[in-house]
């Protein structure tokens, strides 16, 4: 298969060395160039588009919701840099994922699909909107209506009975995680409720936007001086499992600017506080011994490092800084200068692989210009990210449904509960003690992989 044979030029030994891309930060083409190589790098791993394969899934060891993440980042790329080579293609795999019925739950990936998986998904289609990406053909879901249904979806799986409230991980019992409830699928939800709150004007997103944050503080995976932690285990008493991405500050801090965007007075006091709280812890993020250049704390430095998932984290977190300055621009004199280090520092590491323009996964090893002999979809859309936020600086926000955006919605979509579509997708009858004991087994064993890979706490 092609994708098998571009990977494998990606894993080349011996490497063909050539100078490094020398980004030029107050330079929008250089910018533009920097973003284009990165994507183009990226886009060598996918071929959806291709006869015989399925639009909207990467081979092995690429999970479904990092194609979604994907399409979101190249939405952003068409958005900062005018090139829509990709558009088509984005197009196809998100309108075959998403189905036919727009609750983005394709047959292939119900039974797996966790709430996180599905959010990333939405976040790209309200990012679609957003953007005024094109609007997919007449009676083809639409990208508003599409996160709607997301959202109604998600907010039916709201779960009081155990740990007070929040979203589970998982959808269904029989997951690995259903007994998990992750910061990173009550942050996209979140993310979602602020998003389609400013979007539409309803005030409901924005009730359960305060619901959602108010939640993470009380269960504790929200700190007091702003730390998010990775989750909690419900047949665990609510132990919360301390482990900190970048990601889910990520999460929190774009969601919080969208609120204060649309705030005013003492609400919007409080986002802003929340605001600032969230900016500087997520100083954990920078490398101390190379200032203002990002870094996944908890894995890049250690032995065992980063697995697949983990060293993409870094482009939603470039991604969700960057939106932030706009929705809340008071933080761009904080976030731009950490944003330009990181893009040039990101750029030096684009000199590995084959084809010499494979980018790495440390960018604040001293030696720039070196690759570390990382490479994959990640390390791409990481280096593309960071480096098109940078262009954020002079472009339009996001639209509204008042301000530039013509994506049809429907607030009803998705919600009930009790969806014949879904229960015709798969069976969702109650489980059986065993499938329950054995999702609880399963629980306790990714928790405790989970704890064993991070053993580097961020402090």
């Amino acid at each position: 298969m092609r994708w098998f044979k571009l990977a494998a030029a990606y894993t080349a030994a011996c490497a063909v060395r050539s100078s490094a891309f020398d980004l030029d930060v107050n330079d929008r083409e250089s910018m533009k160039q920097g973003a284009v190589l990165a994507a183009d790098g990226m886009m060598h791993y996918y071929a959806g588009h291709l006869p015989g394969n399925t639009p909207g899934i990467l081979p092995p060891p690429y999970y479904w919701w990092e194609v979604g993440a994907m399409f979101g980042g190249l939405i952003d790329h068409w958005w900062y840099t005018g090139n829509d080579t990709w558009n088509d293609i984005v197009m196809q795999g998100m309108l075959h994922q998403i189905g036919a019925d727009g609750m983005v739950m394709p047959k292939n990936q119900t039974t797996t699909e966790g709430n996180d998986d599905q959010a990333f998904w939405a976040i790209a289609t309200m990012m679609a909107a957003e953007r005024g990406f094109p609007n997919p053909p007449e009676g083809q879901p639409q990208w508003l209506a599409v996160t709607q249904t997301v959202f109604n979806l998600q907010t039916t799986r709201w779960d009081n009975e155990h740990c007070g409230g929040g979203l589970r991980w998982q959808i269904f019992t029989w997951n690995n995680g259903y007994d998990y409830k992750n910061t990173v699928s009550n942050g996209c939800l979140f993310q979602l409720a602020t998003r389609l709150a400013r979007y539409t004007g309803n005030q409901t997103y924005s009730d359960w936007a305060n619901k959602i944050w108010d939640w993470s503080v009380e269960s504790g995976l929200i700190t007091d001086d702003y730390r998010f932690y990775d989750g909690l285990d419900i047949r665990s008493d609510c132990k919360i499992n301390h482990n900190q991405w970048s990601y889910n500050a990520g999460l929190y801090l774009a969601g919080s600017a969208f609120m204060y965007n649309i705030t005013t007075g003492a609400e919007q006091n409080t986002w802003k506080k929340r605001l600032d709280g969230i900016l500087w812890m997520a100083g954990v993020f920078f490398h101390p011994q190379q200032t203002d250049i990002m870094y996944e704390a908890i894995c890049e430095p250690y032995p065992r490092g980063c697995n697949t998932d983990q060293k993409s984290f870094k482009a939603y977190f470039s991604r969700w800084l960057a939106i932030t300055t706009q929705m809340a621009p008071y933080t761009a004199e904080i976030i731009m200068p950490k944003l330009r280090t990181s893009a040039v520092a990101a750029m030096k590491t684009c000199v590995g692989g084959s084809d010499g323009v494979t980018c790495g996964l440390k960018w604040y090893k001293g030696d720039w210009g070196a690759w570390d002999g990382n490479y994959g979809v990640g390390e791409q859309m990481a280096v593309m990210e960071v480096t098109q936020s940078l262009l954020i600086e002079g472009m339009p926000a996001p639209f509204t449904e008042v301000i530039g955006g013509n994506s049809t919605g429907d607030p009803a979509a998705g919600g009930g509960g009790d969806n014949p579509q879904l229960n015709a997708i798969v069976d969702l009858s109650e489980p059986t003690a065993g499938q329950k004991a054995g999702a609880a087994f399963a629980t306790l064993t990714v928790l405790s992989m989970t704890g064993y890979m991070a053993y580097y706490m961020v402090t």
